[in-house]
């Protein structure tokens, strides 16, 4: 594990997209090609905004995403295959190849067509983010950290909720669908790197309880402290309960 704390968030979306780039260069000299796992939500906006400008050869990197709320429309404000399309495939249109999760269709089906596509090849770099409970993708508290399967059904927690409300994608926690599709602890940790961005004071508490908890499914982020090559890249704010400055 290695800790970098930034001065601000988009300080850290940069030395992210920084480590990010040079990895995926590294790995397609080797291989000559990339996959990438991407994480969406609003801490990542930094990240991606700094990510898009690099000069990679996006035409040997291939991109699936995290998860995608089930019966979402892909025009809601709140898709991750709209956020992704907007800030992301729109700006490097030359990627070779990517798999969006579509939560509009069959759940089942679609978890089979995943499951089957990211199987093939392993993930070489995954960005993964933390919620507030702790979550990663959307495997919220209590996580299953044994389920085989790359892509699974997962319920949404009550404080999962609060923060897609208190993020502002949805107007209520009535209007926060129940289920998404996500992909799961098991697969998170194949890949042969992760990094997380977690900016913003919102998410020290969950920083905190990451690094200090033992591996703990009430806590699934606790999980990423197993990984043999996992870098969580903060800033001032999110690391606040974890040093103190002056």
């Amino acid at each position: 594990m290695q800790i970098h704390i930034h001065d601000n968030a988009d300080q850290l979306g940069a030395r992210a997209a920084d480590t990010a780039e040079r990895t995926l260069q590294e790995i397609i000299a080797e291989q000559g090609y990339a996959r990438i796992a991407l994480s969406t939500g609003a801490s990542q906006f930094p990240f991606f905004s700094s990510f898009v400008k690099r000069d990679l050869p996006w035409d040997k990197i291939e991109m699936f995403h995290l998860d995608e709320y089930i019966g979402l429309p892909a025009s809601h404000p709140a898709s991750f295959r709209k956020y992704l399309k907007e800030r992301f495939l729109d700006q490097v249109p030359q990627l070779q190849k990517y798999w969006l999760v579509d939560g509009e269709q069959d759940p089942q089906a679609m978890i089979s067509w995943l499951n089957d596509e990211i199987s093939t090849k392993p993930v070489d770099l995954a960005m993964i983010g933390i919620g507030e409970n702790g979550h990663i993708a959307f495997n919220d508290p209590p996580a299953n950290f044994d389920h085989p399967d790359p892509y699974a059904i997962v319920d949404l927690d009550e404080a999962c909720k609060q923060q897609q409300v208190n993020e502002g994608w949805f107007a209520t926690l009535d209007d926060v669908p129940s289920q998404a599709i996500s992909m799961t602890v098991q697969q998170i940790l194949r890949s042969r790197r992760i990094i997380s961005c977690v900016p913003h004071a919102a998410k020290a508490a969950a920083v905190r309880s990451t690094l200090a908890q033992t591996i703990d499914p009430k806590f699934p982020s606790t999980i990423l402290k197993t990984h043999a090559d996992w870098q969580l890249h903060l800033d001032k704010a999110s690391s606040a309960g974890i040093f103190a400055w002056t």
